[in-house]
């Protein structure tokens, strides 16, 4: 991998203000809340959030957590329909602690005051494409999320040792001596802050802005991934990118995720001709897994020349179906359709990193002083192709792993209120300004085009060689707002993302290429790192 700079813009320890805390914990999603609930109340916590608290990817999920709820249903069940959508690149172990400590999560969040769906004073456990079993809880029909962040945030933001700074930029991690020691942050109102910290969680969600076609908000520029890099902390699995199979598209809408318990209540997927494809493709039809449904759906827009294939659920109660999924109905409704009489025009698009910062099952980083949790991470558990409604759950495990772990270890350390002569000149250069958006907007659509659903060594040369030159002169430069750090993070992003597609000459999971069309397990059933 070239090298990129370590640091993105010029600081200088006298002309910085200096904070100091026990635990710091960057990105307020699920994940990042949830470790600051399991610090102990006597140490100070910072949550860095880059907008504010409900705007995380966290909130805009949709379908459910999954877990072993219903007394006919068995974890080895859950964690067999986990590993055999992995790929065979799961860590077992992994997967069985998270499978085993769902119920108890989930429970947690009922204490907390989250309104899951009921049926008959039950929760209602929904299926999805890859699960053996009903045993997804949704609230809100369809805004898990939503409903789950406002308990969560409702509880975090009540602890009194905790504060929270909306609409802050991590710029980067702070390291001294191969440790990390906190972040430099930006916000509008005050500039740089240095945030100095016994231990950092690192919770920032993912990338899925790489993509022209995202179910990812505006916020998902790969800001945690790209820092971590910088800083030396290990990175895998980056060529895992998952797509949903099933985003709304119409001219002049927002990309809005269609989700797959739609397909778990009956939907049916047809095309421009009205003909159910999905049998032709996997006799799992349309609940088979995200990336076998995402490959059908490519394919048949290809032989059908359409843009789009649809959700059909006109033979469904439409009564029963718009309470549902009040949420999408109301989207679609916006369009002029009827979700229960009308076709709803979908197609793929990037929406989990399946890669990240490399962690063990406690969540630390291969950067002392430095854990992760949620998408951020590589943690093992979702191996080559994420099961569906497992991404919750692994933030809320992991968020109280890491919560505790750090904890725990900021409880080992002397209190140290001295900052580090940490150093980043400014630049003398003189650069010609740039068009930032037009980079970006390439960037998406080169990366849709050559390193999206499908990939082959032409198309993953050609993506390099741009985005090579884009870097050469958009990564040397330091740029005053969000607007260029973004780009920085995103094209830093790509650049580990192109490699590892290009290394992994085999297809797993959600990684196709149509030139290596085989899973290969003799030579690949690994995982490709990258260090800075």
């Amino acid at each position: 991998m070239p090298d990129v700079p370590r640091y993105l813009v010029p600081f200088h320890p006298k002309r910085v203000p200096h904070r100091f805390a026990d635990l710091l914990i960057i990105g307020g999603g699920v994940a990042g809340l949830r470790a600051a609930i399991a610090a102990r109340p006597e140490q100070s916590v910072v949550v860095i959030t880059k907008t504010t608290l409900k705007q995380s990817n966290s909130a805009w999920a949709q379908g459910g957590i999954a877990g072993v709820l219903d007394p006919e249903d068995r974890f080895e069940d859950h964690i067999a329909d986990t590993l055999a959508a992995g790929g065979d690149l799961c860590d077992r172990d992994v997967v069985e602690m998270v499978v085993r400590e769902a119920p108890k999560r989930i429970q947690e969040l009922i204490d907390w005051g989250t309104r899951f769906d009921e049926s008959l004073g039950e929760l209602a456990l929904g299926r999805e494409g890859g699960h053996s079993h009903h045993r997804i809880v949704h609230a809100l029909g369809d805004a898990t999320g939503k409903e789950m962040m406002r308990a969560i945030i409702e509880r975090a933001t009540k602890l009194p040792n905790a504060e929270t700074w909306e609409n802050a930029f991590t710029l980067d991690l702070l390291t001294h001596q191969g440790v990390c020691r906190g972040s430099l942050v930006w916000n509008p109102q005050h500039g740089k802050t240095f945030v100095w910290a016994k231990q950092t969680i690192l919770c920032t969600g993912g990338a899925g802005q790489l993509y022209r076609e995202t179910t990812n908000p505006e916020v998902a520029t790969g800001d945690g991934l790209a820092a971590a890099y910088r800083a030396g902390a290990e990175v895998r699995d980056m060529e895992f990118m998952q797509f949903h199979p099933t985003v709304l598209y119409i001219a002049g809408s927002s990309r809005n995720l269609i989700t797959e318990a739609m397909r778990g209540e009956g939907a049916k997927l047809v095309d421009r001709a009205g003909y159910r494809f999905m049998p032709d493709y996997d006799p799992r039809g349309e609940l088979a897994p995200r990336d076998v449904v995402s490959r059908a759906i490519v394919t048949q827009m290809e032989k059908t020349r359409h843009p789009s294939v649809y959700l059909d659920m006109s033979h469904l109660d439409g009564g029963k179906i718009r309470v549902r999924f009040p949420g999408i109905a109301a989207i679609c409704a916006e369009f002029g359709i009827d979700i229960a009489k009308d076709p709803i025009p979908v197609r793929p698009g990037a929406h989990y990193m399946i890669g990240g910062v490399t962690v063990d099952g406690e969540g630390r980083t291969t950067l002392p002083g430095l854990w992760a949790a949620g998408e951020v991470t590589s943690s093992g558990l979702h191996g080559a192709n994420r099961l569906a409604s497992n991404s919750l759950l692994e933030g809320l495990v992991y968020g109280a792993h890491t919560g505790d772990g750090a904890s725990q270890a900021a409880a080992a350390m002397k209190d140290h209120y001295q900052a580090i002569p940490l150093e980043n000149p400014r630049l003398s250069e003189h650069f010609e300004p740039l068009d930032l958006v037009d980079i970006r907007n390439s960037l998406k659509s080169l990366m849709w085009r050559n390193a999206g659903i499908r990939r082959d060594r032409e198309g993953l040369l050609e993506a390099k060689e741009n985005i090579d030159r884009w870097c050469r002169y958009v990564l040397p430069r330091q740029f005053a707002d969000p607007q260029g750090w973004e780009l920085q993070n995103l094209l830093t992003v790509a650049k580990i993302v192109i490699a590892a597609a290009l290394e992994r000459e085999e297809t797993r999971g959600v990684h196709l290429r149509t030139d290596f069309p085989q899973t290969d397990n003799d030579r690949w059933r690994r995982r490709i790192s990258f260090r800075r």
